[in-house]
């Protein structure tokens, strides 16, 4: 046997072995999409291919091997994330609205690939995935020009459901109209009175009547339905290429910092943590504090004591116990680790109910 035949031999044997850990390798990406898929959580781990390169590449003692290898782990990281996205392929994500709105945007964003539901309200999407007809939701938790969405912060502290991702959706509204509208013809704009809020400059120095809709994407469907060229809708583009409308003008809020925060909500906790700190950690409490004197000035010493910088802190009614109240916090840190377990035994002593309702990186578009 020559040099050739003998290299190539040894090439077959490698091969050989490669592809029995290959297949081993591809059972643990198995594992890990199902573990994504119970807690919702995204496909594509950046840090952590980050530090397995940084890791295993010190195994490689050529230099001019390195490079290679470092090609071949990329390969094999793409290989795996399309492998788990075809496993979880099959997740109904749930979200409050009809096809072509925000939340169906985000969610799409989110969990690409994946079936999105719609609900009627934010509840019926809520108890979809509680009562196991949906893999997760996605529902808005806080929008930059109208704050914290009240009725999902409710659904949070009763429901039994985690917060695993929260995405930031830049709001971009557009003035939708029928083929054959023009600007100067347009009278009346429908769409969700949040929608019409953040427009509410543009839409008063065009002498605009304002009608209210369910929704920015029913508002565009009720126009492309229609017959009326002076009438238009508040909405995105997604809205129309959607419902077949043209856009008459791009970009019209109040604001251009205009951001919606999508919570993805599952069954499952996700407490795994993160390896490396970052800015992006976050978590969310929901409580109840004792009725006694200084009880949430407690609770709020016990979050600082602990190095936690609260990002926010919101009050809502209890609507069980008239006059009663429970409290949000969002967080900046890490709470999944000894000095956050720490923390929430801590907390427990003073909180007559204390809920951890989410860990997550916020993700942004």
């Amino acid at each position: 046997m020559n040099d050739l035949e003998q290299a190539r031999a040894k090439i077959s044997q490698i091969d050989k072995e490669m592809a029995a850990l290959f297949e081993q390798r591809m059972n643990a990406a198995e594992t890990i999409g199902l573990y994504k898929k119970e807690k919702a959580l995204a496909i594509k781990d950046a840090e952590r291919e980050a530090q397995l390169i940084d890791q295993n590449v010190k195994l490689i003692a050529s230099d001019a091997v390195r490079p290679y290898y470092i090609r071949f782990l990329e390969n094999m990281f793409s290989l795996s994330s399309d492998y788990q996205r075809g496993i979880i392929g099959g997740m109904k994500i749930a979200f409050s609205g009809t096809r072509g709105a925000f939340a169906d945007a985000a969610a799409g964003r989110m969990f690409p690939g994946a079936e999105n539901v719609a609900y009627a309200n934010f509840e019926e999407a809520y108890r979809a995935v509680e009562n196991g007809d949906c893999d997760a939701a996605v529902l808005p938790i806080e929008n930059s020009y109208e704050g914290e969405v009240g009725a999902v912060l409710d659904l949070l502290f009763t429901g039994h459901l985690y917060i695993n991702r929260v995405f930031s959706l830049p709001v971009r509204h557009c003035l939708l109209a029928k083929k054959g509208a023009t600007l100067d013809g347009i009278k009346t704009v429908v769409s969700h009175p949040q929608a019409l809020a953040q427009c509410a400059a543009y839409i008063g120095s065009h002498g605009f009547a304002a009608q209210s809709s369910t929704n920015t994407a029913l508002a565009a469907k009720e126009v492309s339905e229609g017959e009326d060229l002076t009438v238009a809708a508040v909405g995105s583009a997604e809205n129309a290429a959607l419902f077949g409308l043209e856009i008459l003008e791009n970009g019209i809020n109040d604001s251009a910092n205009n951001a919606t925060r999508f919570a993805a909500l599952s069954r499952a906790q996700n407490l795994t943590g993160f390896k490396k700190q970052d800015e992006r950690d976050t978590f969310i409490l929901v409580f109840t504090v004792r009725n006694q004197a200084g009880s949430l000035a407690q609770m709020l010493n016990i979050l600082g004591s602990h190095g936690y910088n609260m990002r926010s802190l919101h009050s809502r009614p209890m609507k069980n116990l008239q006059w009663n109240y429970y409290f949000y916090i969002e967080a900046e840190g890490n709470v999944n680790n000894q000095n956050g377990r720490d923390m929430l035994q801590e907390m427990n002593a003073v909180c007559a109910q204390l809920k951890l309702a989410g860990t997550f990186r916020e993700e942004r578009e």
